[in-house]
């Protein structure tokens, strides 16, 4: 099983702290971001490679830091050659680089670079692997369905955790369940990323994706994670992680 970990972004609500370090080696905790990641992947014995996608201005210094990682996976760095927030791949273009240029043919974890949370991967994939040839994604209850309007992408649920419903950032919520950015992926579903990535409206981010999956017939399953979880999208929130991690350490 694979690892594939997106860091293409520029991060430009975090400026000026990314406008030469991308987002993911920002210390939240006093660890990185994605040292924390890679501490989860590495934690989940499948997992036997780690693919960070990145772009041309942040290669470098993502290079190094994977050289120096004491990570149990090997880590392997791919360039998306963008060199600007105008000219990004977008996360499900990226997906399908690192498809096509590492020959991706094989289950894999797939996570943004800016998730931060405590509980373990393990239970997770475990989850997802007994689905079988069905999508897996994590899920976060944040209580009030309201606190997700037009902000993050929604789940309707079944209680064996079949997803019922999806929407991407809809103004009413029908659901307190809000996708955090970890999804699993079979084999068998791999081919289907061109496809997507060839059809009208196909969007970058990978919660279209998965409604496009959806809407396809592909079953997809949601797990909930509980404990500490942020997405670091803007100053307020990595102000409000550090606190919280540092708290925990």
């Amino acid at each position: 099983m694979k690892a594939v970990i997106l860091a293409a972004g520029y991060a430009t609500r975090l400026y000026p702290l990314t406008q030469n370090m991308p987002k993911c080696l920002l210390e939240v905790g006093g660890r990185t971001i994605l040292d924390s990641i890679a501490e989860k992947l590495n934690a989940v014995p499948e997992i036997n490679e780690i693919l960070i996608v990145t772009n041309g201005k942040f290669h470098g210094v993502l290079s190094d830091w994977a050289q120096k990682s004491k990570s149990r996976a090997p880590i392997r760095v791919i360039n998306d050659h963008t060199t600007s927030n105008d000219t990004r791949l977008g996360a499900i273009g990226d997906l399908g680089l690192v498809i096509h240029e590492t020959k991706l043919d094989d289950d894999f974890v797939m996570m943004a670079s800016d998730n931060l949370f405590d509980q373990d991967l393990s239970k997770f994939v475990s989850f997802a692997k007994k689905n079988g040839e069905a999508v897996s994604i994590a899920v976060y209850d944040i209580g009030d369905p309201m606190q997700a309007s037009k902000k993050f992408g929604v789940v309707e649920r079944a209680a064996d955790g079949r997803v019922t419903g999806m929407e991407e950032k809809p103004e009413k919520p029908k659901s307190p369940f809000i996708g955090m950015g970890v999804y699993y992926f079979p084999k068998s579903s791999v081919k289907l990323v061109q496809k997507y990535l060839s059809s009208d409206g196909a969007q970058d981010a990978p919660g279209f994706y998965v409604r496009w999956l959806f809407d396809q017939g592909t079953p997809i399953f949601s797990f909930q994670f509980t404990g500490l979880w942020y997405d670091i999208g803007d100053l307020k929130a990595l102000e409000e992680a550090n606190k919280l991690f540092h708290a925990k350490s």
